[in-house]
């Protein structure tokens, strides 16, 4: 991973290289406040891929964060390849015994391995949480197109974290083999 000049799409991107086998994955993760109030986040960013897309099987973003009870609530949302929608994580368990689980949302068509090559993709989502942990994703845009997503699920977990809210990019691979991926403009709006 390193920052680079070019593709941009204002004066710099993030550059992430990603090697698998056996439909491997990375975590890219970023802490960025210890704000443990707001309930509401806007996920904006502008995502690059190369002709190496054709290895990717899932793009993940997620945002998670520390609510004032000290438990994390886990929001993710995925163009999953291999369902060919988006996907929303959900805990099937509960906060002290988590049971983590991706659901895909019929009708939000999404699959890394058609977006156009060598061109900037905008994925945009809004997703809210309560304060026992219930995480409502409203909807999700790739492009301008918006997937109504309008699903409430229990999403938290007891990590032990401390007071935290951080964002990860995952790129789950398709076999054995390598991807990369640019990211500009990330701005997770908060309140």
């Amino acid at each position: 991973m390193k920052v680079v000049s070019s593709p941009s799409v204002s004066g710099s991107s993030r550059q992430f290289v990603t090697e698998f086998s056996d439909n491997g994955d990375e975590r890219y993760s970023l802490a960025f406040s210890d704000d443990i109030y707001p309930e509401h986040f806007f996920y904006d960013a502008w995502v690059y891929l190369t002709s190496s897309s054709n290895q990717i099987g899932n793009l993940e973003f997620d945002i998670n964060q520390t609510m004032p009870d000290g438990k994390t609530v886990m929001i993710g949302v995925q163009c999953d390849g291999f369902s060919k929608h988006w996907a929303y994580t959900v805990n099937t368990g509960s906060d002290s015994n988590p049971k983590p689980k991706w659901f895909s949302k019929s009708g939000a068509y999404c699959n890394p391995r058609d977006w156009s090559q060598y061109k900037w993709h905008h994925v945009q989502a809004y997703v809210t949480h309560d304060d026992s942990g219930y995480i409502t994703y409203h909807s999700v845009w790739l492009d301008g197109t918006e997937f109504k997503m309008d699903e409430t699920v229990f999403g938290k977990f007891d990590l032990g974290w401390g007071p935290r809210i951080n964002t990860q990019f995952q790129v789950d691979g398709v076999g054995s083999g390598h991807a990369t991926a640019y990211v500009a403009n990330l701005n997770i709006s908060r309140w």
